[in-house]
């Protein structure tokens, strides 16, 4: 007895579990709505019905109540002709309907509380059944909000792994490496073509700018120096000296001969 006992609490224990794993709140909430808004539909007919038996009593209490009016008058009547034992009988058929009336009023009075109570938990029904489908939506909401965060977490706890990290490292020491090699292929090949003249020109220039800068800097601070002369400069001046002395050696001579 105690092993099948233990088994059917196993089984009971697999199948809870599965149905707890396998439970998704959003169907199971509409779900529920939709039981609750059948409900109401049949809670809907119910009060219907009950209505219409209030409805029927009232109008069979209001019909006895007026055939005893009528019996009445016929007892009237029957006195003002001198039939008194016509008038007794007319009140003994108006006192029967005097009673059926009380009892539909009592019936009626009794069916009418019932459905104003039908009535107003209806409307608390209803009540509750709006309140349930605007909280569904805010745990839909909220449920949806709850995955969208599990998934970014799972999502930053696998970026967590630095295995991509080193990858991309490894790829852009890749690159700096392609990026040197085809560097020193494009300095080889341009070396092979017989730049190394244009190159040294361009290496004096890029010197000759750093001495104007400093130059400039020392001008800035007041501290400008005697500029020296430079062996450039000197060619200029001797080669200025040397055109005057050719000048005059080459002076016309048709101005000697008029002289002569």
């Amino acid at each position: 007895m105690g092993i099948l006992n233990r088994i059917s609490t196993l089984i009971k224990a697999n199948i809870n579990d599965l149905i707890s794993r396998s439970e998704d709140p959003e169907k199971i909430l509409n779900q529920l709505i939709l039981d609750m808004k059948e409900q109401l539909i049949q809670a809907k007919k119910q009060v219907a019905v009950a209505i219409a038996d209030e409805k029927r009593i009232k109008k069979q209490y209001e019909k006895e109540a007026e055939k005893s009016r009528e019996w009445e008058k016929k007892a009237m009547m029957a006195v003002r002709a001198g039939r008194d034992e016509l008038a007794k009988e007319a009140l003994t058929r108006k006192s029967e309907h005097d009673q059926l009336a009380e009892e539909f009023k009592v019936q009626w009075e009794a069916q009418k509380t019932a459905a104003d109570n039908l009535r107003s938990s209806l409307r608390q029904l209803n009540k509750k059944i709006e309140e349930a489908q605007r909280k569904k939506n805010l745990l839909i909401a909220r449920k949806k909000r709850a995955e969208a965060q599990k998934t970014i977490q799972n999502t930053m706890s696998g970026m967590n792994d630095t295995s991509a990290f080193d990858a991309f490292e490894r790829m852009e020491g890749r690159i700096d490496q392609m990026e040197a090699e085809a560097e020193a292929s494009a300095e080889l090949a341009q070396g092979l073509a017989g730049d190394d003249l244009a190159s040294e020109f361009e290496q004096l220039e890029a010197d000759h700018g750093g001495d104007e800068a400093l130059a400039a800097l020392k001008a800035k601070m007041g501290m400008v120096e005697e500029k020296e002369e430079t062996q450039f400069e000197f060619d200029e001046e001797e080669l200025g000296v040397e055109e005057e002395e050719e000048q005059t050696v080459s002076a016309p001579r048709g101005t000697w001969d008029s002289d002569d």
